[in-house]
């Protein structure tokens, strides 16, 4: 059955309910969230004005637009690619199939390489190396709130670099970040760039689990950013190995990680030689989340 999101006598929070009740109904996750945010966007307005007009009649012109969201939604497309936006650090990013939507969990990650850096290089301007950067959320947010840093990220995918690109310009960094096509390291080794920092949220999901992800990430999310190999721990692995053919190692490394990989990941930075102190970070959930290596400079 489709959804229709109803007749003009509706009011704006009787069509977000009617589509709550269609998603919950088709097995859809978060479906009172799915409907605000695609409501929103349908409306273009934002979070404060929607609980305004809750009780304001629902704009008949609205109502095919509307229902055509709520049935891409139904079918298991995740709202970030309906909309084609999703926040991250309080900045806003857009988002393609071509790109992962960034996580909440990535921020932390950020944090915790800018709290680090601005220790290592307090009146410094270090280059940072954002590998596999896909929507640039981690480069864009580091190079908006260190603007005298140098931000550089590296992509395999040209349709990943272009959305990249894009996001810097859109929060007023694009002249201040510059980007790789590449694997990896590849670039920063063919023209002998020195990294100091080193941050990377590569592909870490086993190949064997691929078949098993929630749908909307297994038939929406790239491939190419979600397989890690046989144990996930491949683009790890080759990112260390590529740091010894680097000009220098970097200062600082940074890795986000999956569930139950933190020790392994920690290990395989402790056993490189190249970091001092190995910090194992936890995320809001307590779940081991990062890795972070860092070397007296």
């Amino acid at each position: 059955m489709a959804f229709d999101a109803g007749h003009t006598a509706d009011t704006i929070r009787e069509a977000w309910q009617k589509a709550s009740s269609f998603l919950r109904e088709r097995g859809t996750s978060e479906p009172e969230r799915s409907a605000e945010l695609l409501l929103q966007h349908a409306l273009g307005i934002g979070k404060s004005e929607f609980l305004l007009r809750l009780n304001d009649p629902f704009p008949p012109e609205k109502r095919e637009s509307y229902s055509a969201l709520i049935e891409r939604r139904a079918q298991g497309e995740p709202v970030q690619y309906i909309t084609g936006e999703q926040e991250f650090y309080a900045l806003p990013f857009r988002v393609t199939s071509d790109v992962l939507i960034p996580r909440p969990e990535t921020e932390l990650l950020v944090e915790q390489i800018i709290a680090a850096g601005r220790k290592l290089w307090p009146d410094g301007n270090p280059l940072v190396a954002d590998i596999g950067c896909g929507s640039g959320a981690i480069a864009v947010a580091i190079a908006v709130q260190c603007p005298k840093w140098r931000v550089t990220a590296t992509d395999i995918s040209l349709g990943a670099l272009e959305v990249a690109k894009g996001n810097a310009a859109l929060n007023g960094a694009g002249e201040r970040v510059a980007f790789y096509h590449g694997d990896l390291l590849e670039a920063y080794i063919r023209n002998r760039i020195a990294i100091d920092i080193l941050v990377s949220n590569p592909p870490y999901v086993e190949s064997g689990e691929i078949p098993h992800l929630m749908p909307e990430v297994r038939l929406h999310e790239p491939a190419l950013a979600l397989d890690g190999g046989t144990d996930g721990l491949d683009f790890y692995r080759r990112i260390l190995r590529q740091t010894e053919q680097l000009v220098r190692p970097p200062a600082l490394i940074g890795f986000e990680l999956g569930f139950g990989q933190a020790e392994r990941v920690a290990e395989m930075v402790r056993s490189c030689g190249f970091w001092n102190e190995i910090r194992i970070v936890e995320d809001y959930a307590g779940i081991k989340r990062h890795v972070i290596g860092l070397q007296k400079i």
